[in-house]
Parts: C-alpha cells; structure tokens; sequence
C-alpha cells in the first residue's frame, strides 16, 4: 500500500488518502468535519482522487467527532461516485443519527436540484414557434376552463348545499366593503379633476354650467364602472389567483380532489358569483363619488346645487344608468373568472404564485378595456 502523508486544516480534520494496487483506495478522515474544515478536504480529495483509476473506494469515517451539513454533503458527493466515476464506493462508520441524514439524498436529487446550464440562445422562427405553442396551449386551457364553469354554474346554484354562500359573502366582504375607502377617494378625485379640466375650455364659450353635463355623462358611461373594474381587478383578482395558486402550490387542490369534491364547484364559483354581484354596486358607488367631485367643484365656480342638479338629470337618462350597470356586471365576470383561471394555472417554484398574480391583474384589465371598447361601439350603434 502507498500511504500519502495525512492533510491537516487547523488540527481539526485529519485527512489520509491510500492508494493500493488493483485500483484500490482507502480515505480515512478524523476530526471535524465541517463548513470549515470542507473545502480543504474537497480540494485534497480532487486533487489526488480524480486522476487516479480507482475501482473501489473505502471512506472511513469512524473518528468522526463532528460531521454538520457540509460534511454530509461531501460524503454523499464521495459515495455517489462523482470523484471516482469507475470506483465502487463505500462509506463506512457513520453515527446512527447522521447514517439517517445521510441516506435522505440521493443521486437523482442531485440530478434534478444542481444548477442547470444556460440555455442556449433560440433562433427567431424558433422563439416564435414556442410562443405561438404557448398562446395555443393557454387558448385550450382557457376554452376548457369557460366550459367547466358554464356547466358547473347552473347545477351549483340550484344546489343550496353545493352553494356555499358564506363563502360569497366573505369574498363579498373581502373584495368590496374593503375597497370602498380606495374607490372614494380615487373616483372622487378622478371626478374633481375631470371637472376642473374641463371648466376652463368651456369658460371661453361662457358655458361652464356644462361641467356638470360633461361629469355625469363621462362617469356614469365611462370612468364610474372602469375605474371601479380596475380597481377590483387590482384588488380582487390578484386575490383570487393568490389564493388559488397558493392552495394549487401547497396541493390543497389535489386534496380536495382526492376527497371528491371539485375546485371549479367548491372554490371557483362562489368567487365568480361574488364577483358578478358585487362589480355592479362598486361601478354605481365610483360613479356617484366622482359625480359628486365635479358637483363640489360646480358648486365652487358659482352655481347653485339645484342648477347642477338640473343639468344632471337632464343630460343623464336611464339608457346610461342600465349601460352602467351592464359594465359592471361583464367586468365583474371577467376579473373574477380570469383572477381564479390564473391562479389554477399556477407552476410549482417560489415565484409562481407572484407570476400568477401578475398575469391576473394584466390579464384582467386588457380584457376590461376591449370589454368596454366593444359596449362602447354597440352603445353608439344601438342609440343612432
């Protein structure tokens, strides 16, 4: 046998490597074991390990007083060969207590958890064949998803055991009495400054009094059931995908699906239903707020609020009043719809929760917009 003279790291970790004929080699450590210890004895072992041809290794590790977490790791790194790729290796002498840690890793987890190499960069034809497979691949789930919540809707609401409206009126409370304060003071400052823009261009034609003709026709029509949308959108839909996603994450979904019960029917529908009831009063209140900005600022050029009122409900007819109520109701539908899709979609890792509610949210509001875009040339056509 060759004996190579031991290696001490500070005299805690005594290190001795034997090389014998047939490929043999022996490593015998004794000490400390440890994150300081380690990496000398990693670099020890590289250096002389690697090169050689070596068929059979036996680790002793007996006089092991102290072996935390990186000694651990340098031993299963040893004991699955990665040194010695040809070597048959032995670790022998382990403490009952750490043979169990010991034996918790193994080689596919290195496999699946070591870093990944960069990938390579793809040509253009190929980056836009996999994102045309992706929006194709997303369009499935998304016509599937449409499809399991129109069955579902009408068997559950008929159902008054498998509705369970306590959890409606806690997504009722959740996303729309806890919003109130915000859309106040949004709407009301949006309505304000709608006002106070559009009073000076229409002083040129001594026509200020219209201000008050131009916020009632802009919030009930337009920015009441938009702002409050958007507002859900950020408050609500990103909730609803969170906590789906969260509960997809921690496999709560494929419990709930190993007990029989289905996530569209037991989570998905009380939140669309909350949704669809609640957008609609959140678009009316945003819609009073904001009118009730650009009163005070009408009010503050001189009128009186019986000539404000006057032009309110002169210019605002019940044709606008159903056309916002009928916003509401479509983007109640579509941010709680898609804030619940996003989240059933949710990947593993610890970033897709967060990647689900940014989908949500985005998803949300471009949906919202071509909602409004199309009620908007319909509105036009309709009242020609």
């Amino acid at each position: 046998m060759k004996n190579i003279a031991p290696n001490r790291n500070g005299d805690m970790l005594k290190t001795d490597i034997e090389f014998g004929g047939d490929g043999q080699a022996r490593v015998t450590l004794a000490g400390h074991l440890n994150a300081q210890s380690a990496p000398a004895c990693w670099d020890r072992l590289t250096h002389d390990l690697f090169p050689a041809r070596v068929t059979a290794l036996d680790v002793e590790v007996s006089g092991l007083q102290i072996c935390d977490g990186a000694g651990l790791a340098l031993l299963r790194y040893l004991n699955m060969g990665i040194k010695t790729p040809s070597a048959k290796v032995s670790v022998r002498g382990l403490q009952p207590n750490l043979q169990k840690n010991f034996n918790l890793f193994t080689l596919q987890d290195y496999e699946n958890f070591r870093p990944q190499a960069p990938r390579k960069c793809h040509s253009l034809p190929d980056e836009a064949g996999n994102a045309t497979a992706q929006i194709g691949a997303d369009l499935r789930e998304q016509i599937a998803y449409v499809g399991q919540v129109a069955a579902s809707l009408p068997a559950t609401l008929a159902n008054r055991r498998a509705m369970r409206w306590q959890e409606v009126w806690r997504v009722f409370e959740l996303a729309g009495a806890n919003a109130v304060p915000i859309i106040s003071l949004i709407s009301f400052l949006v309505g304000l400054i709608i006002a106070f823009e559009t009073s000076q261009p229409l002083a040129q034609f001594g026509a200020q009094i219209y201000v008050a003709n131009m916020i009632g026709l802009v919030m009930v029509r337009e920015l009441g059931p938009l702002l409050a949308a958007v507002l859900l959108a950020g408050r609500s839909g990103s909730a609803f995908a969170a906590e789906l996603g969260t509960m997809k994450v921690n496999e709560e979904l494929n419990a709930l699906q190993t007990f029989g019960l289905d996530p569209i029917r037991f989570l998905v529908i009380q939140r669309i239903v909350a949704g669809v009831l609640l957008a609609p009063l959140l678009a009316f209140y945003a819609t009073f707020m904001g009118i009730l900005g650009g009163v005070m600022v009408a009010m503050g050029l001189g009128f009186t609020l019986s000539q404000v009122m006057r032009q309110l409900v002169s210019s605002v007819h019940w044709s606008d009043v159903a056309l916002d109520a009928s916003k509401g109701l479509a983007f109640g539908l579509i941010v709680s719809a898609v804030g619940c899709l996003r989240g059933l979609q949710t990947q593993q890792g610890p970033s897709a929760v967060g990647a689900s509610t940014t989908r949500a949210v985005v998803s949300s509001i471009l949906l919202i917009v071509i909602a409004d875009a199309v009620f908007s040339v319909l509105y036009y056509v309709l009242m020609k």
